[in-house]
């Protein structure tokens, strides 16, 4: 028999985790006075659905989430900043077996695992790759893009910080610890 690229309990995570996502980053955004830039609690949620069920699911998930934020406000889809979101989660999906998180081992040590990987993938997609492209593609302006990479970088660490952890805690202690059940 072939072997599935992606699993039907992937599938289903990117649809819930595209649509929770989207509607945390279109309708719960804060704006933070850099223009274009807000304070984006859907990206706990793509780190969440990234660490839990892995970098394809990740990818998907915030590419068609931010995808469909952009559609909806209206000003066309800004595919630089799509990227950065999509290789974000890509970046923490390709460590989640070291989250431990489906076995009930989510500790403190996959935890600061976790956040030194969400802040390398941050730095990476925010600070280096948003702007970048935007300066090549767009043809924006290098002090801008910049500095919008660099907001967007230290809201989108602190968020997953307090808020990503946190929920991994929370759904880490629902999966049966392995090794817990005991033959008499």
């Amino acid at each position: 028999m072939a072997q599935k690229i992606i699993s039907v309990r992937t599938v289903v995570a990117v649809g819930i985790g595209a649509a929770l996502v989207f509607v945390l980053m279109r309708f719960v955004a804060v704006p933070t006075g850099v223009p274009n830039t807000n304070l984006n609690l859907g990206i706990a949620v793509l780190s969440v659905f990234a660490a839990i069920f892995g970098p394809i699911a990740g990818l998907l998930i915030g590419f068609i989430a931010h995808t469909l934020t952009d559609l909806t406000f209206g000003f066309g889809v800004w595919w630089t900043w799509v990227i950065a979101d999509a290789l974000f989660a890509l970046v923490i999906g390709l460590f989640w077996r070291l989250y431990r998180i489906e076995e009930g081992g989510f500790g403190v040590r996959q935890a600061v695992i976790f956040n030194a990987v969400q802040l390398l993938a941050n730095a990476v997609a925010w600070i280096a790759i948003a702007p970048s492209l935007d300066i090549l593609i767009y043809q924006e302006p290098a002090d801008k893009v910049y500095l919008q990479g660099l907001v967007a970088a230290a809201l989108n660490a602190a968020v997953v910080l307090v808020l990503g952890t946190l929920l991994l805690v929370a759904y880490s202690r629902t999966r049966v610890k392995a090794g817990s059940l005991k033959a008499e």
